[in-house]
């Protein structure tokens, strides 16, 4: 169950997507001004780095490799299309764990939107394979290793991108499923949050999303897109007022827990077989940890900052009036 009890500004995505103007095109998160395009997606230390780059009414993708920046291949695609942002820490999603899909998706200049589009690439040729148009405000959340199968994000009110499900899409077939993904142990409870940081297994399989619960208690949303079925986490041990836009989700090095940290500080370990969550005893190695890529934003991304920064001042300084 959701407990109410954090101090955060529920209506921050809100705010942003009102606030910021609409030429600062961003991917396909609920807010304008955030672009990851540039900085792209890996598979790994070892795989290639796929970015975008806008040029006029067409994009240029192109294949980097890691080691040296060499151009391995590129192309260029007419619209506009950029690599999926799947939460606010900068963490980047699109390209299949296999290597051989990668899905690009149409940036948006306003919330909501009416319709959504995204590009299925092969990640060699870069050559397209499916251009997928849907009804409705979405925004890209997963796909499964082998590339069958994309998770989406669907804003379902259009005051507030808060709200919203997670639906699956069969690339094979070319179809989306009505049915939402729901945690089996809570069917009838609503999604509600902001997606502050992912993480995902090694295989690819799950993709793990820490959310601050809009106002209620921060979970993080495991989504197995093998199985197309997913399980909410409660992190109830995360204090009254902590700074929820300062948590960081990372995979321990044995790939066993997911380490919720505060800043550097392990706050929560999971433990990703029997899904419990326990207090960290100890700061954990740093070899233990990654580095996220920073934020990334666009012209009018220091609107983002300011919204935000505003919003904990206000919120500290009114503690310490009741203080």
């Amino acid at each position: 169950m959701r407990r109410s009890i954090f101090l955060v500004p529920v209506f921050v995505a809100a705010l942003i997507a009102a606030l910021v103007p609409a030429a600062a095109h961003a991917d396909g998160l609920p807010v304008l001004g955030v672009d990851v395009g540039s900085s792209g997606v890996s598979s790994g230390p070892e795989g290639a780095r796929y970015v975008t780059i806008p040029a006029g009414s067409s994009t240029i993708v192109e294949r980097v490799a890691q080691d040296g920046g060499q151009v391995l291949a590129w192309r260029s695609l007419p619209g506009t299309f950029t690599i999926p942002a799947v939460a606010y820490d900068g963490s980047a999603g699109g390209l299949s764990a296999d290597g051989t899909t990668l899905v690009l998706i149409e940036p948006r200049t306003s919330f909501p939107r009416a319709a959504t589009r995204l590009l299925v690439l092969g990640s060699d040729s870069l050559r397209p394979r499916r251009l997928v148009k849907l009804k409705g405000d979405f925004s890209f959340d997963a796909v499964s290793p082998d590339g069958s199968w994309l998770y989406l994000i669907h804003y379902v009110a259009p005051s507030d991108p808060t709200r919203y499900l997670v639906q699956a899409y069969d690339l094979r077939g070319g179809r989306l499923v009505k049915a939402p993904i729901t945690d089996p142990n809570e069917p009838g409870e609503k999604m509600r949050g902001n997606p502050l940081s992912r993480a995902m297994s090694s295989n690819g399989r799950w993709a793990y999303t820490l959310y601050d619960g809009a106002g209620a208690t921060p979970f993080v949303h495991a989504l197995d897109t093998v199985a197309r079925s997913a399980r909410c986490i409660d992190l109830d041990g995360v204090p009254a007022g902590t700074d929820l836009w300062q948590l960081r989700l990372v995979n321990d090095a044995a790939g066993r827990q997911l380490v919720v940290r505060d800043r550097a500080t392990p706050l929560l370990l999971v433990d990703l077989r029997t899904m419990k969550v326990r207090a960290a005893g100890v700061q954990a190695p740093l070899s233990e940890t990654r580095d996220f890529t920073p934020l990334k934003l666009g012209a009018s991304g220091g609107a983002f900052v300011v919204l935000i920064a505003s919003a904990v001042w206000m919120r500290r300084k009114r503690q310490r009036a009741v203080d």
